[in-house]
C-alpha cells in the first residue's frame, strides 16, 4: 500500500504564484510535487510521470481543465482534484461531471489543499480494508478492484467510492444528500453531479439488463444485489 505522505502530485495551473504556492506546501507536507502550466503540458507530464494525484485548474491555456480531465479519466483512474472559481458553481458541476473526484474553490488556503490531497489519497489507497460481495459484484477496498460476474471492471475513484457506499447499505433507500455525506468529503451536494456519477457507475456494472442500482422516485437510490 502506498504511503500517502510520499505520494507524487502533478499540479496543472497556469498561475505561477498559485502553482508554486501549492507546490511548496505539498513538499513541506512530504509530497513530491511537479508543475505544468498549460493543459497540453499537463497531459504530457501526466502520461510520463504517472502521478498518484492531479490538481487541475479548470481554466487552462491550449487544453482546458474539463477536456484534460476527460482525457485523463479515459486513460487512467488517477484521482483528480479540480480548482474552480467561487462565483461559478456551474463550473464545479462541470468538473465533477468530467470525472474529477473532488474540487477546491478559489481563493483557498494552501493548508486546505494539503488536507484535501491527503484525504483523497487516504480514501483511495488506505481506507477500510474490506472485501464486499453482493450478488454478482465483488469490491475489494484493499486492492481497489471490482469484479462483476467474475469480470474485472475499471471505475473512477468517485465511482468506486459510490459503489462501496451502495454495497455497505444494500437494500436501503439513500437520498442524494445521504450518498454525498457517506461517500465524499466537503462535497456541496450538487444533485446533477451525483446523478451523473451514478449514471456512469450504472453503465459499468449492468449485466444482461440487470441493474443493481435502482431509482426510488422522490426518495433517492437503492442497491439490490443481482444474483448469478
Amino acid at each position: 500500500m502506498m504511503d500517502v505522505m510520499n505520494g507524487r502530485v502533478l499540479i496543472v495551473e497556469d498561475d505561477r504564484r498559485i502553482a508554486e504556492w501549492v507546490q511548496t506546501y505539498l513538499e513541506r507536507a512530504g509530497f513530491s510535487a511537479e508543475i505544468a502550466r498549460d493543459g497540453r503540458a499537463g497531459l504530457d507530464r501526466a502520461r510520463k510521470m504517472k502521478p498518484d494525484l492531479v490538481i487541475l485548474d479548470l481554466t487552462l491555456p491550449y487544453l482546458d481543465g474539463v477536456s484534460l480531465c476527460q482525457t485523463l479519466r479515459r486513460e487512467s483512474d488517477v484521482p483528480i482534484i479540480m480548482l474552480t472559481a467561487r462565483e461559478a458553481p456551474a463550473d464545479r458541476i462541470r468538473g465533477l461531471e468530467s470525472g474529477a473526484d473532488d474540487y477546491i474553490v478559489k481563493p483557498f488556503e494552501p493548508d486546505e489543499v494539503v488536507a484535501r490531497v491527503e484525504a483523497v489519497l487516504r480514501r483511495v489507497h488506505g481506507a477500510v480494508q474490506e472485501v464486499f460481495t453482493q450478488g454478482n459484484i465483488s469490491l475489494d477496498e484493499t486492492a481497489g478492484t471490482v469484479t462483476v460476474s467474475g469480470e474485472a471492471v475499471t471505475l473512477t475513484q468517485a465511482q468506486f467510492a459510490l459503489l462501496g457506499t451502495f454495497m455497505r447499505h444494500a437494500g436501503q433507500v439513500l437520498s442524494r444528500d445521504q450518498l454525498i455525506e457517506l461517500t465524499f468529503e466537503d462535497f456541496d451536494g450538487f444533485d446533477r453531479a451525483i446523478d451523473t456519477q451514478i449514471a456512469r457507475l450504472r453503465k459499468r456494472i449492468e449485466r444482461d439488463g440487470a441493474q443493481p442500482i435502482q431509482t426510488v422516485y422522490g426518495a433517492g437510490y437503492r442497491f439490490v444485489a443481482v444474483e448469478e
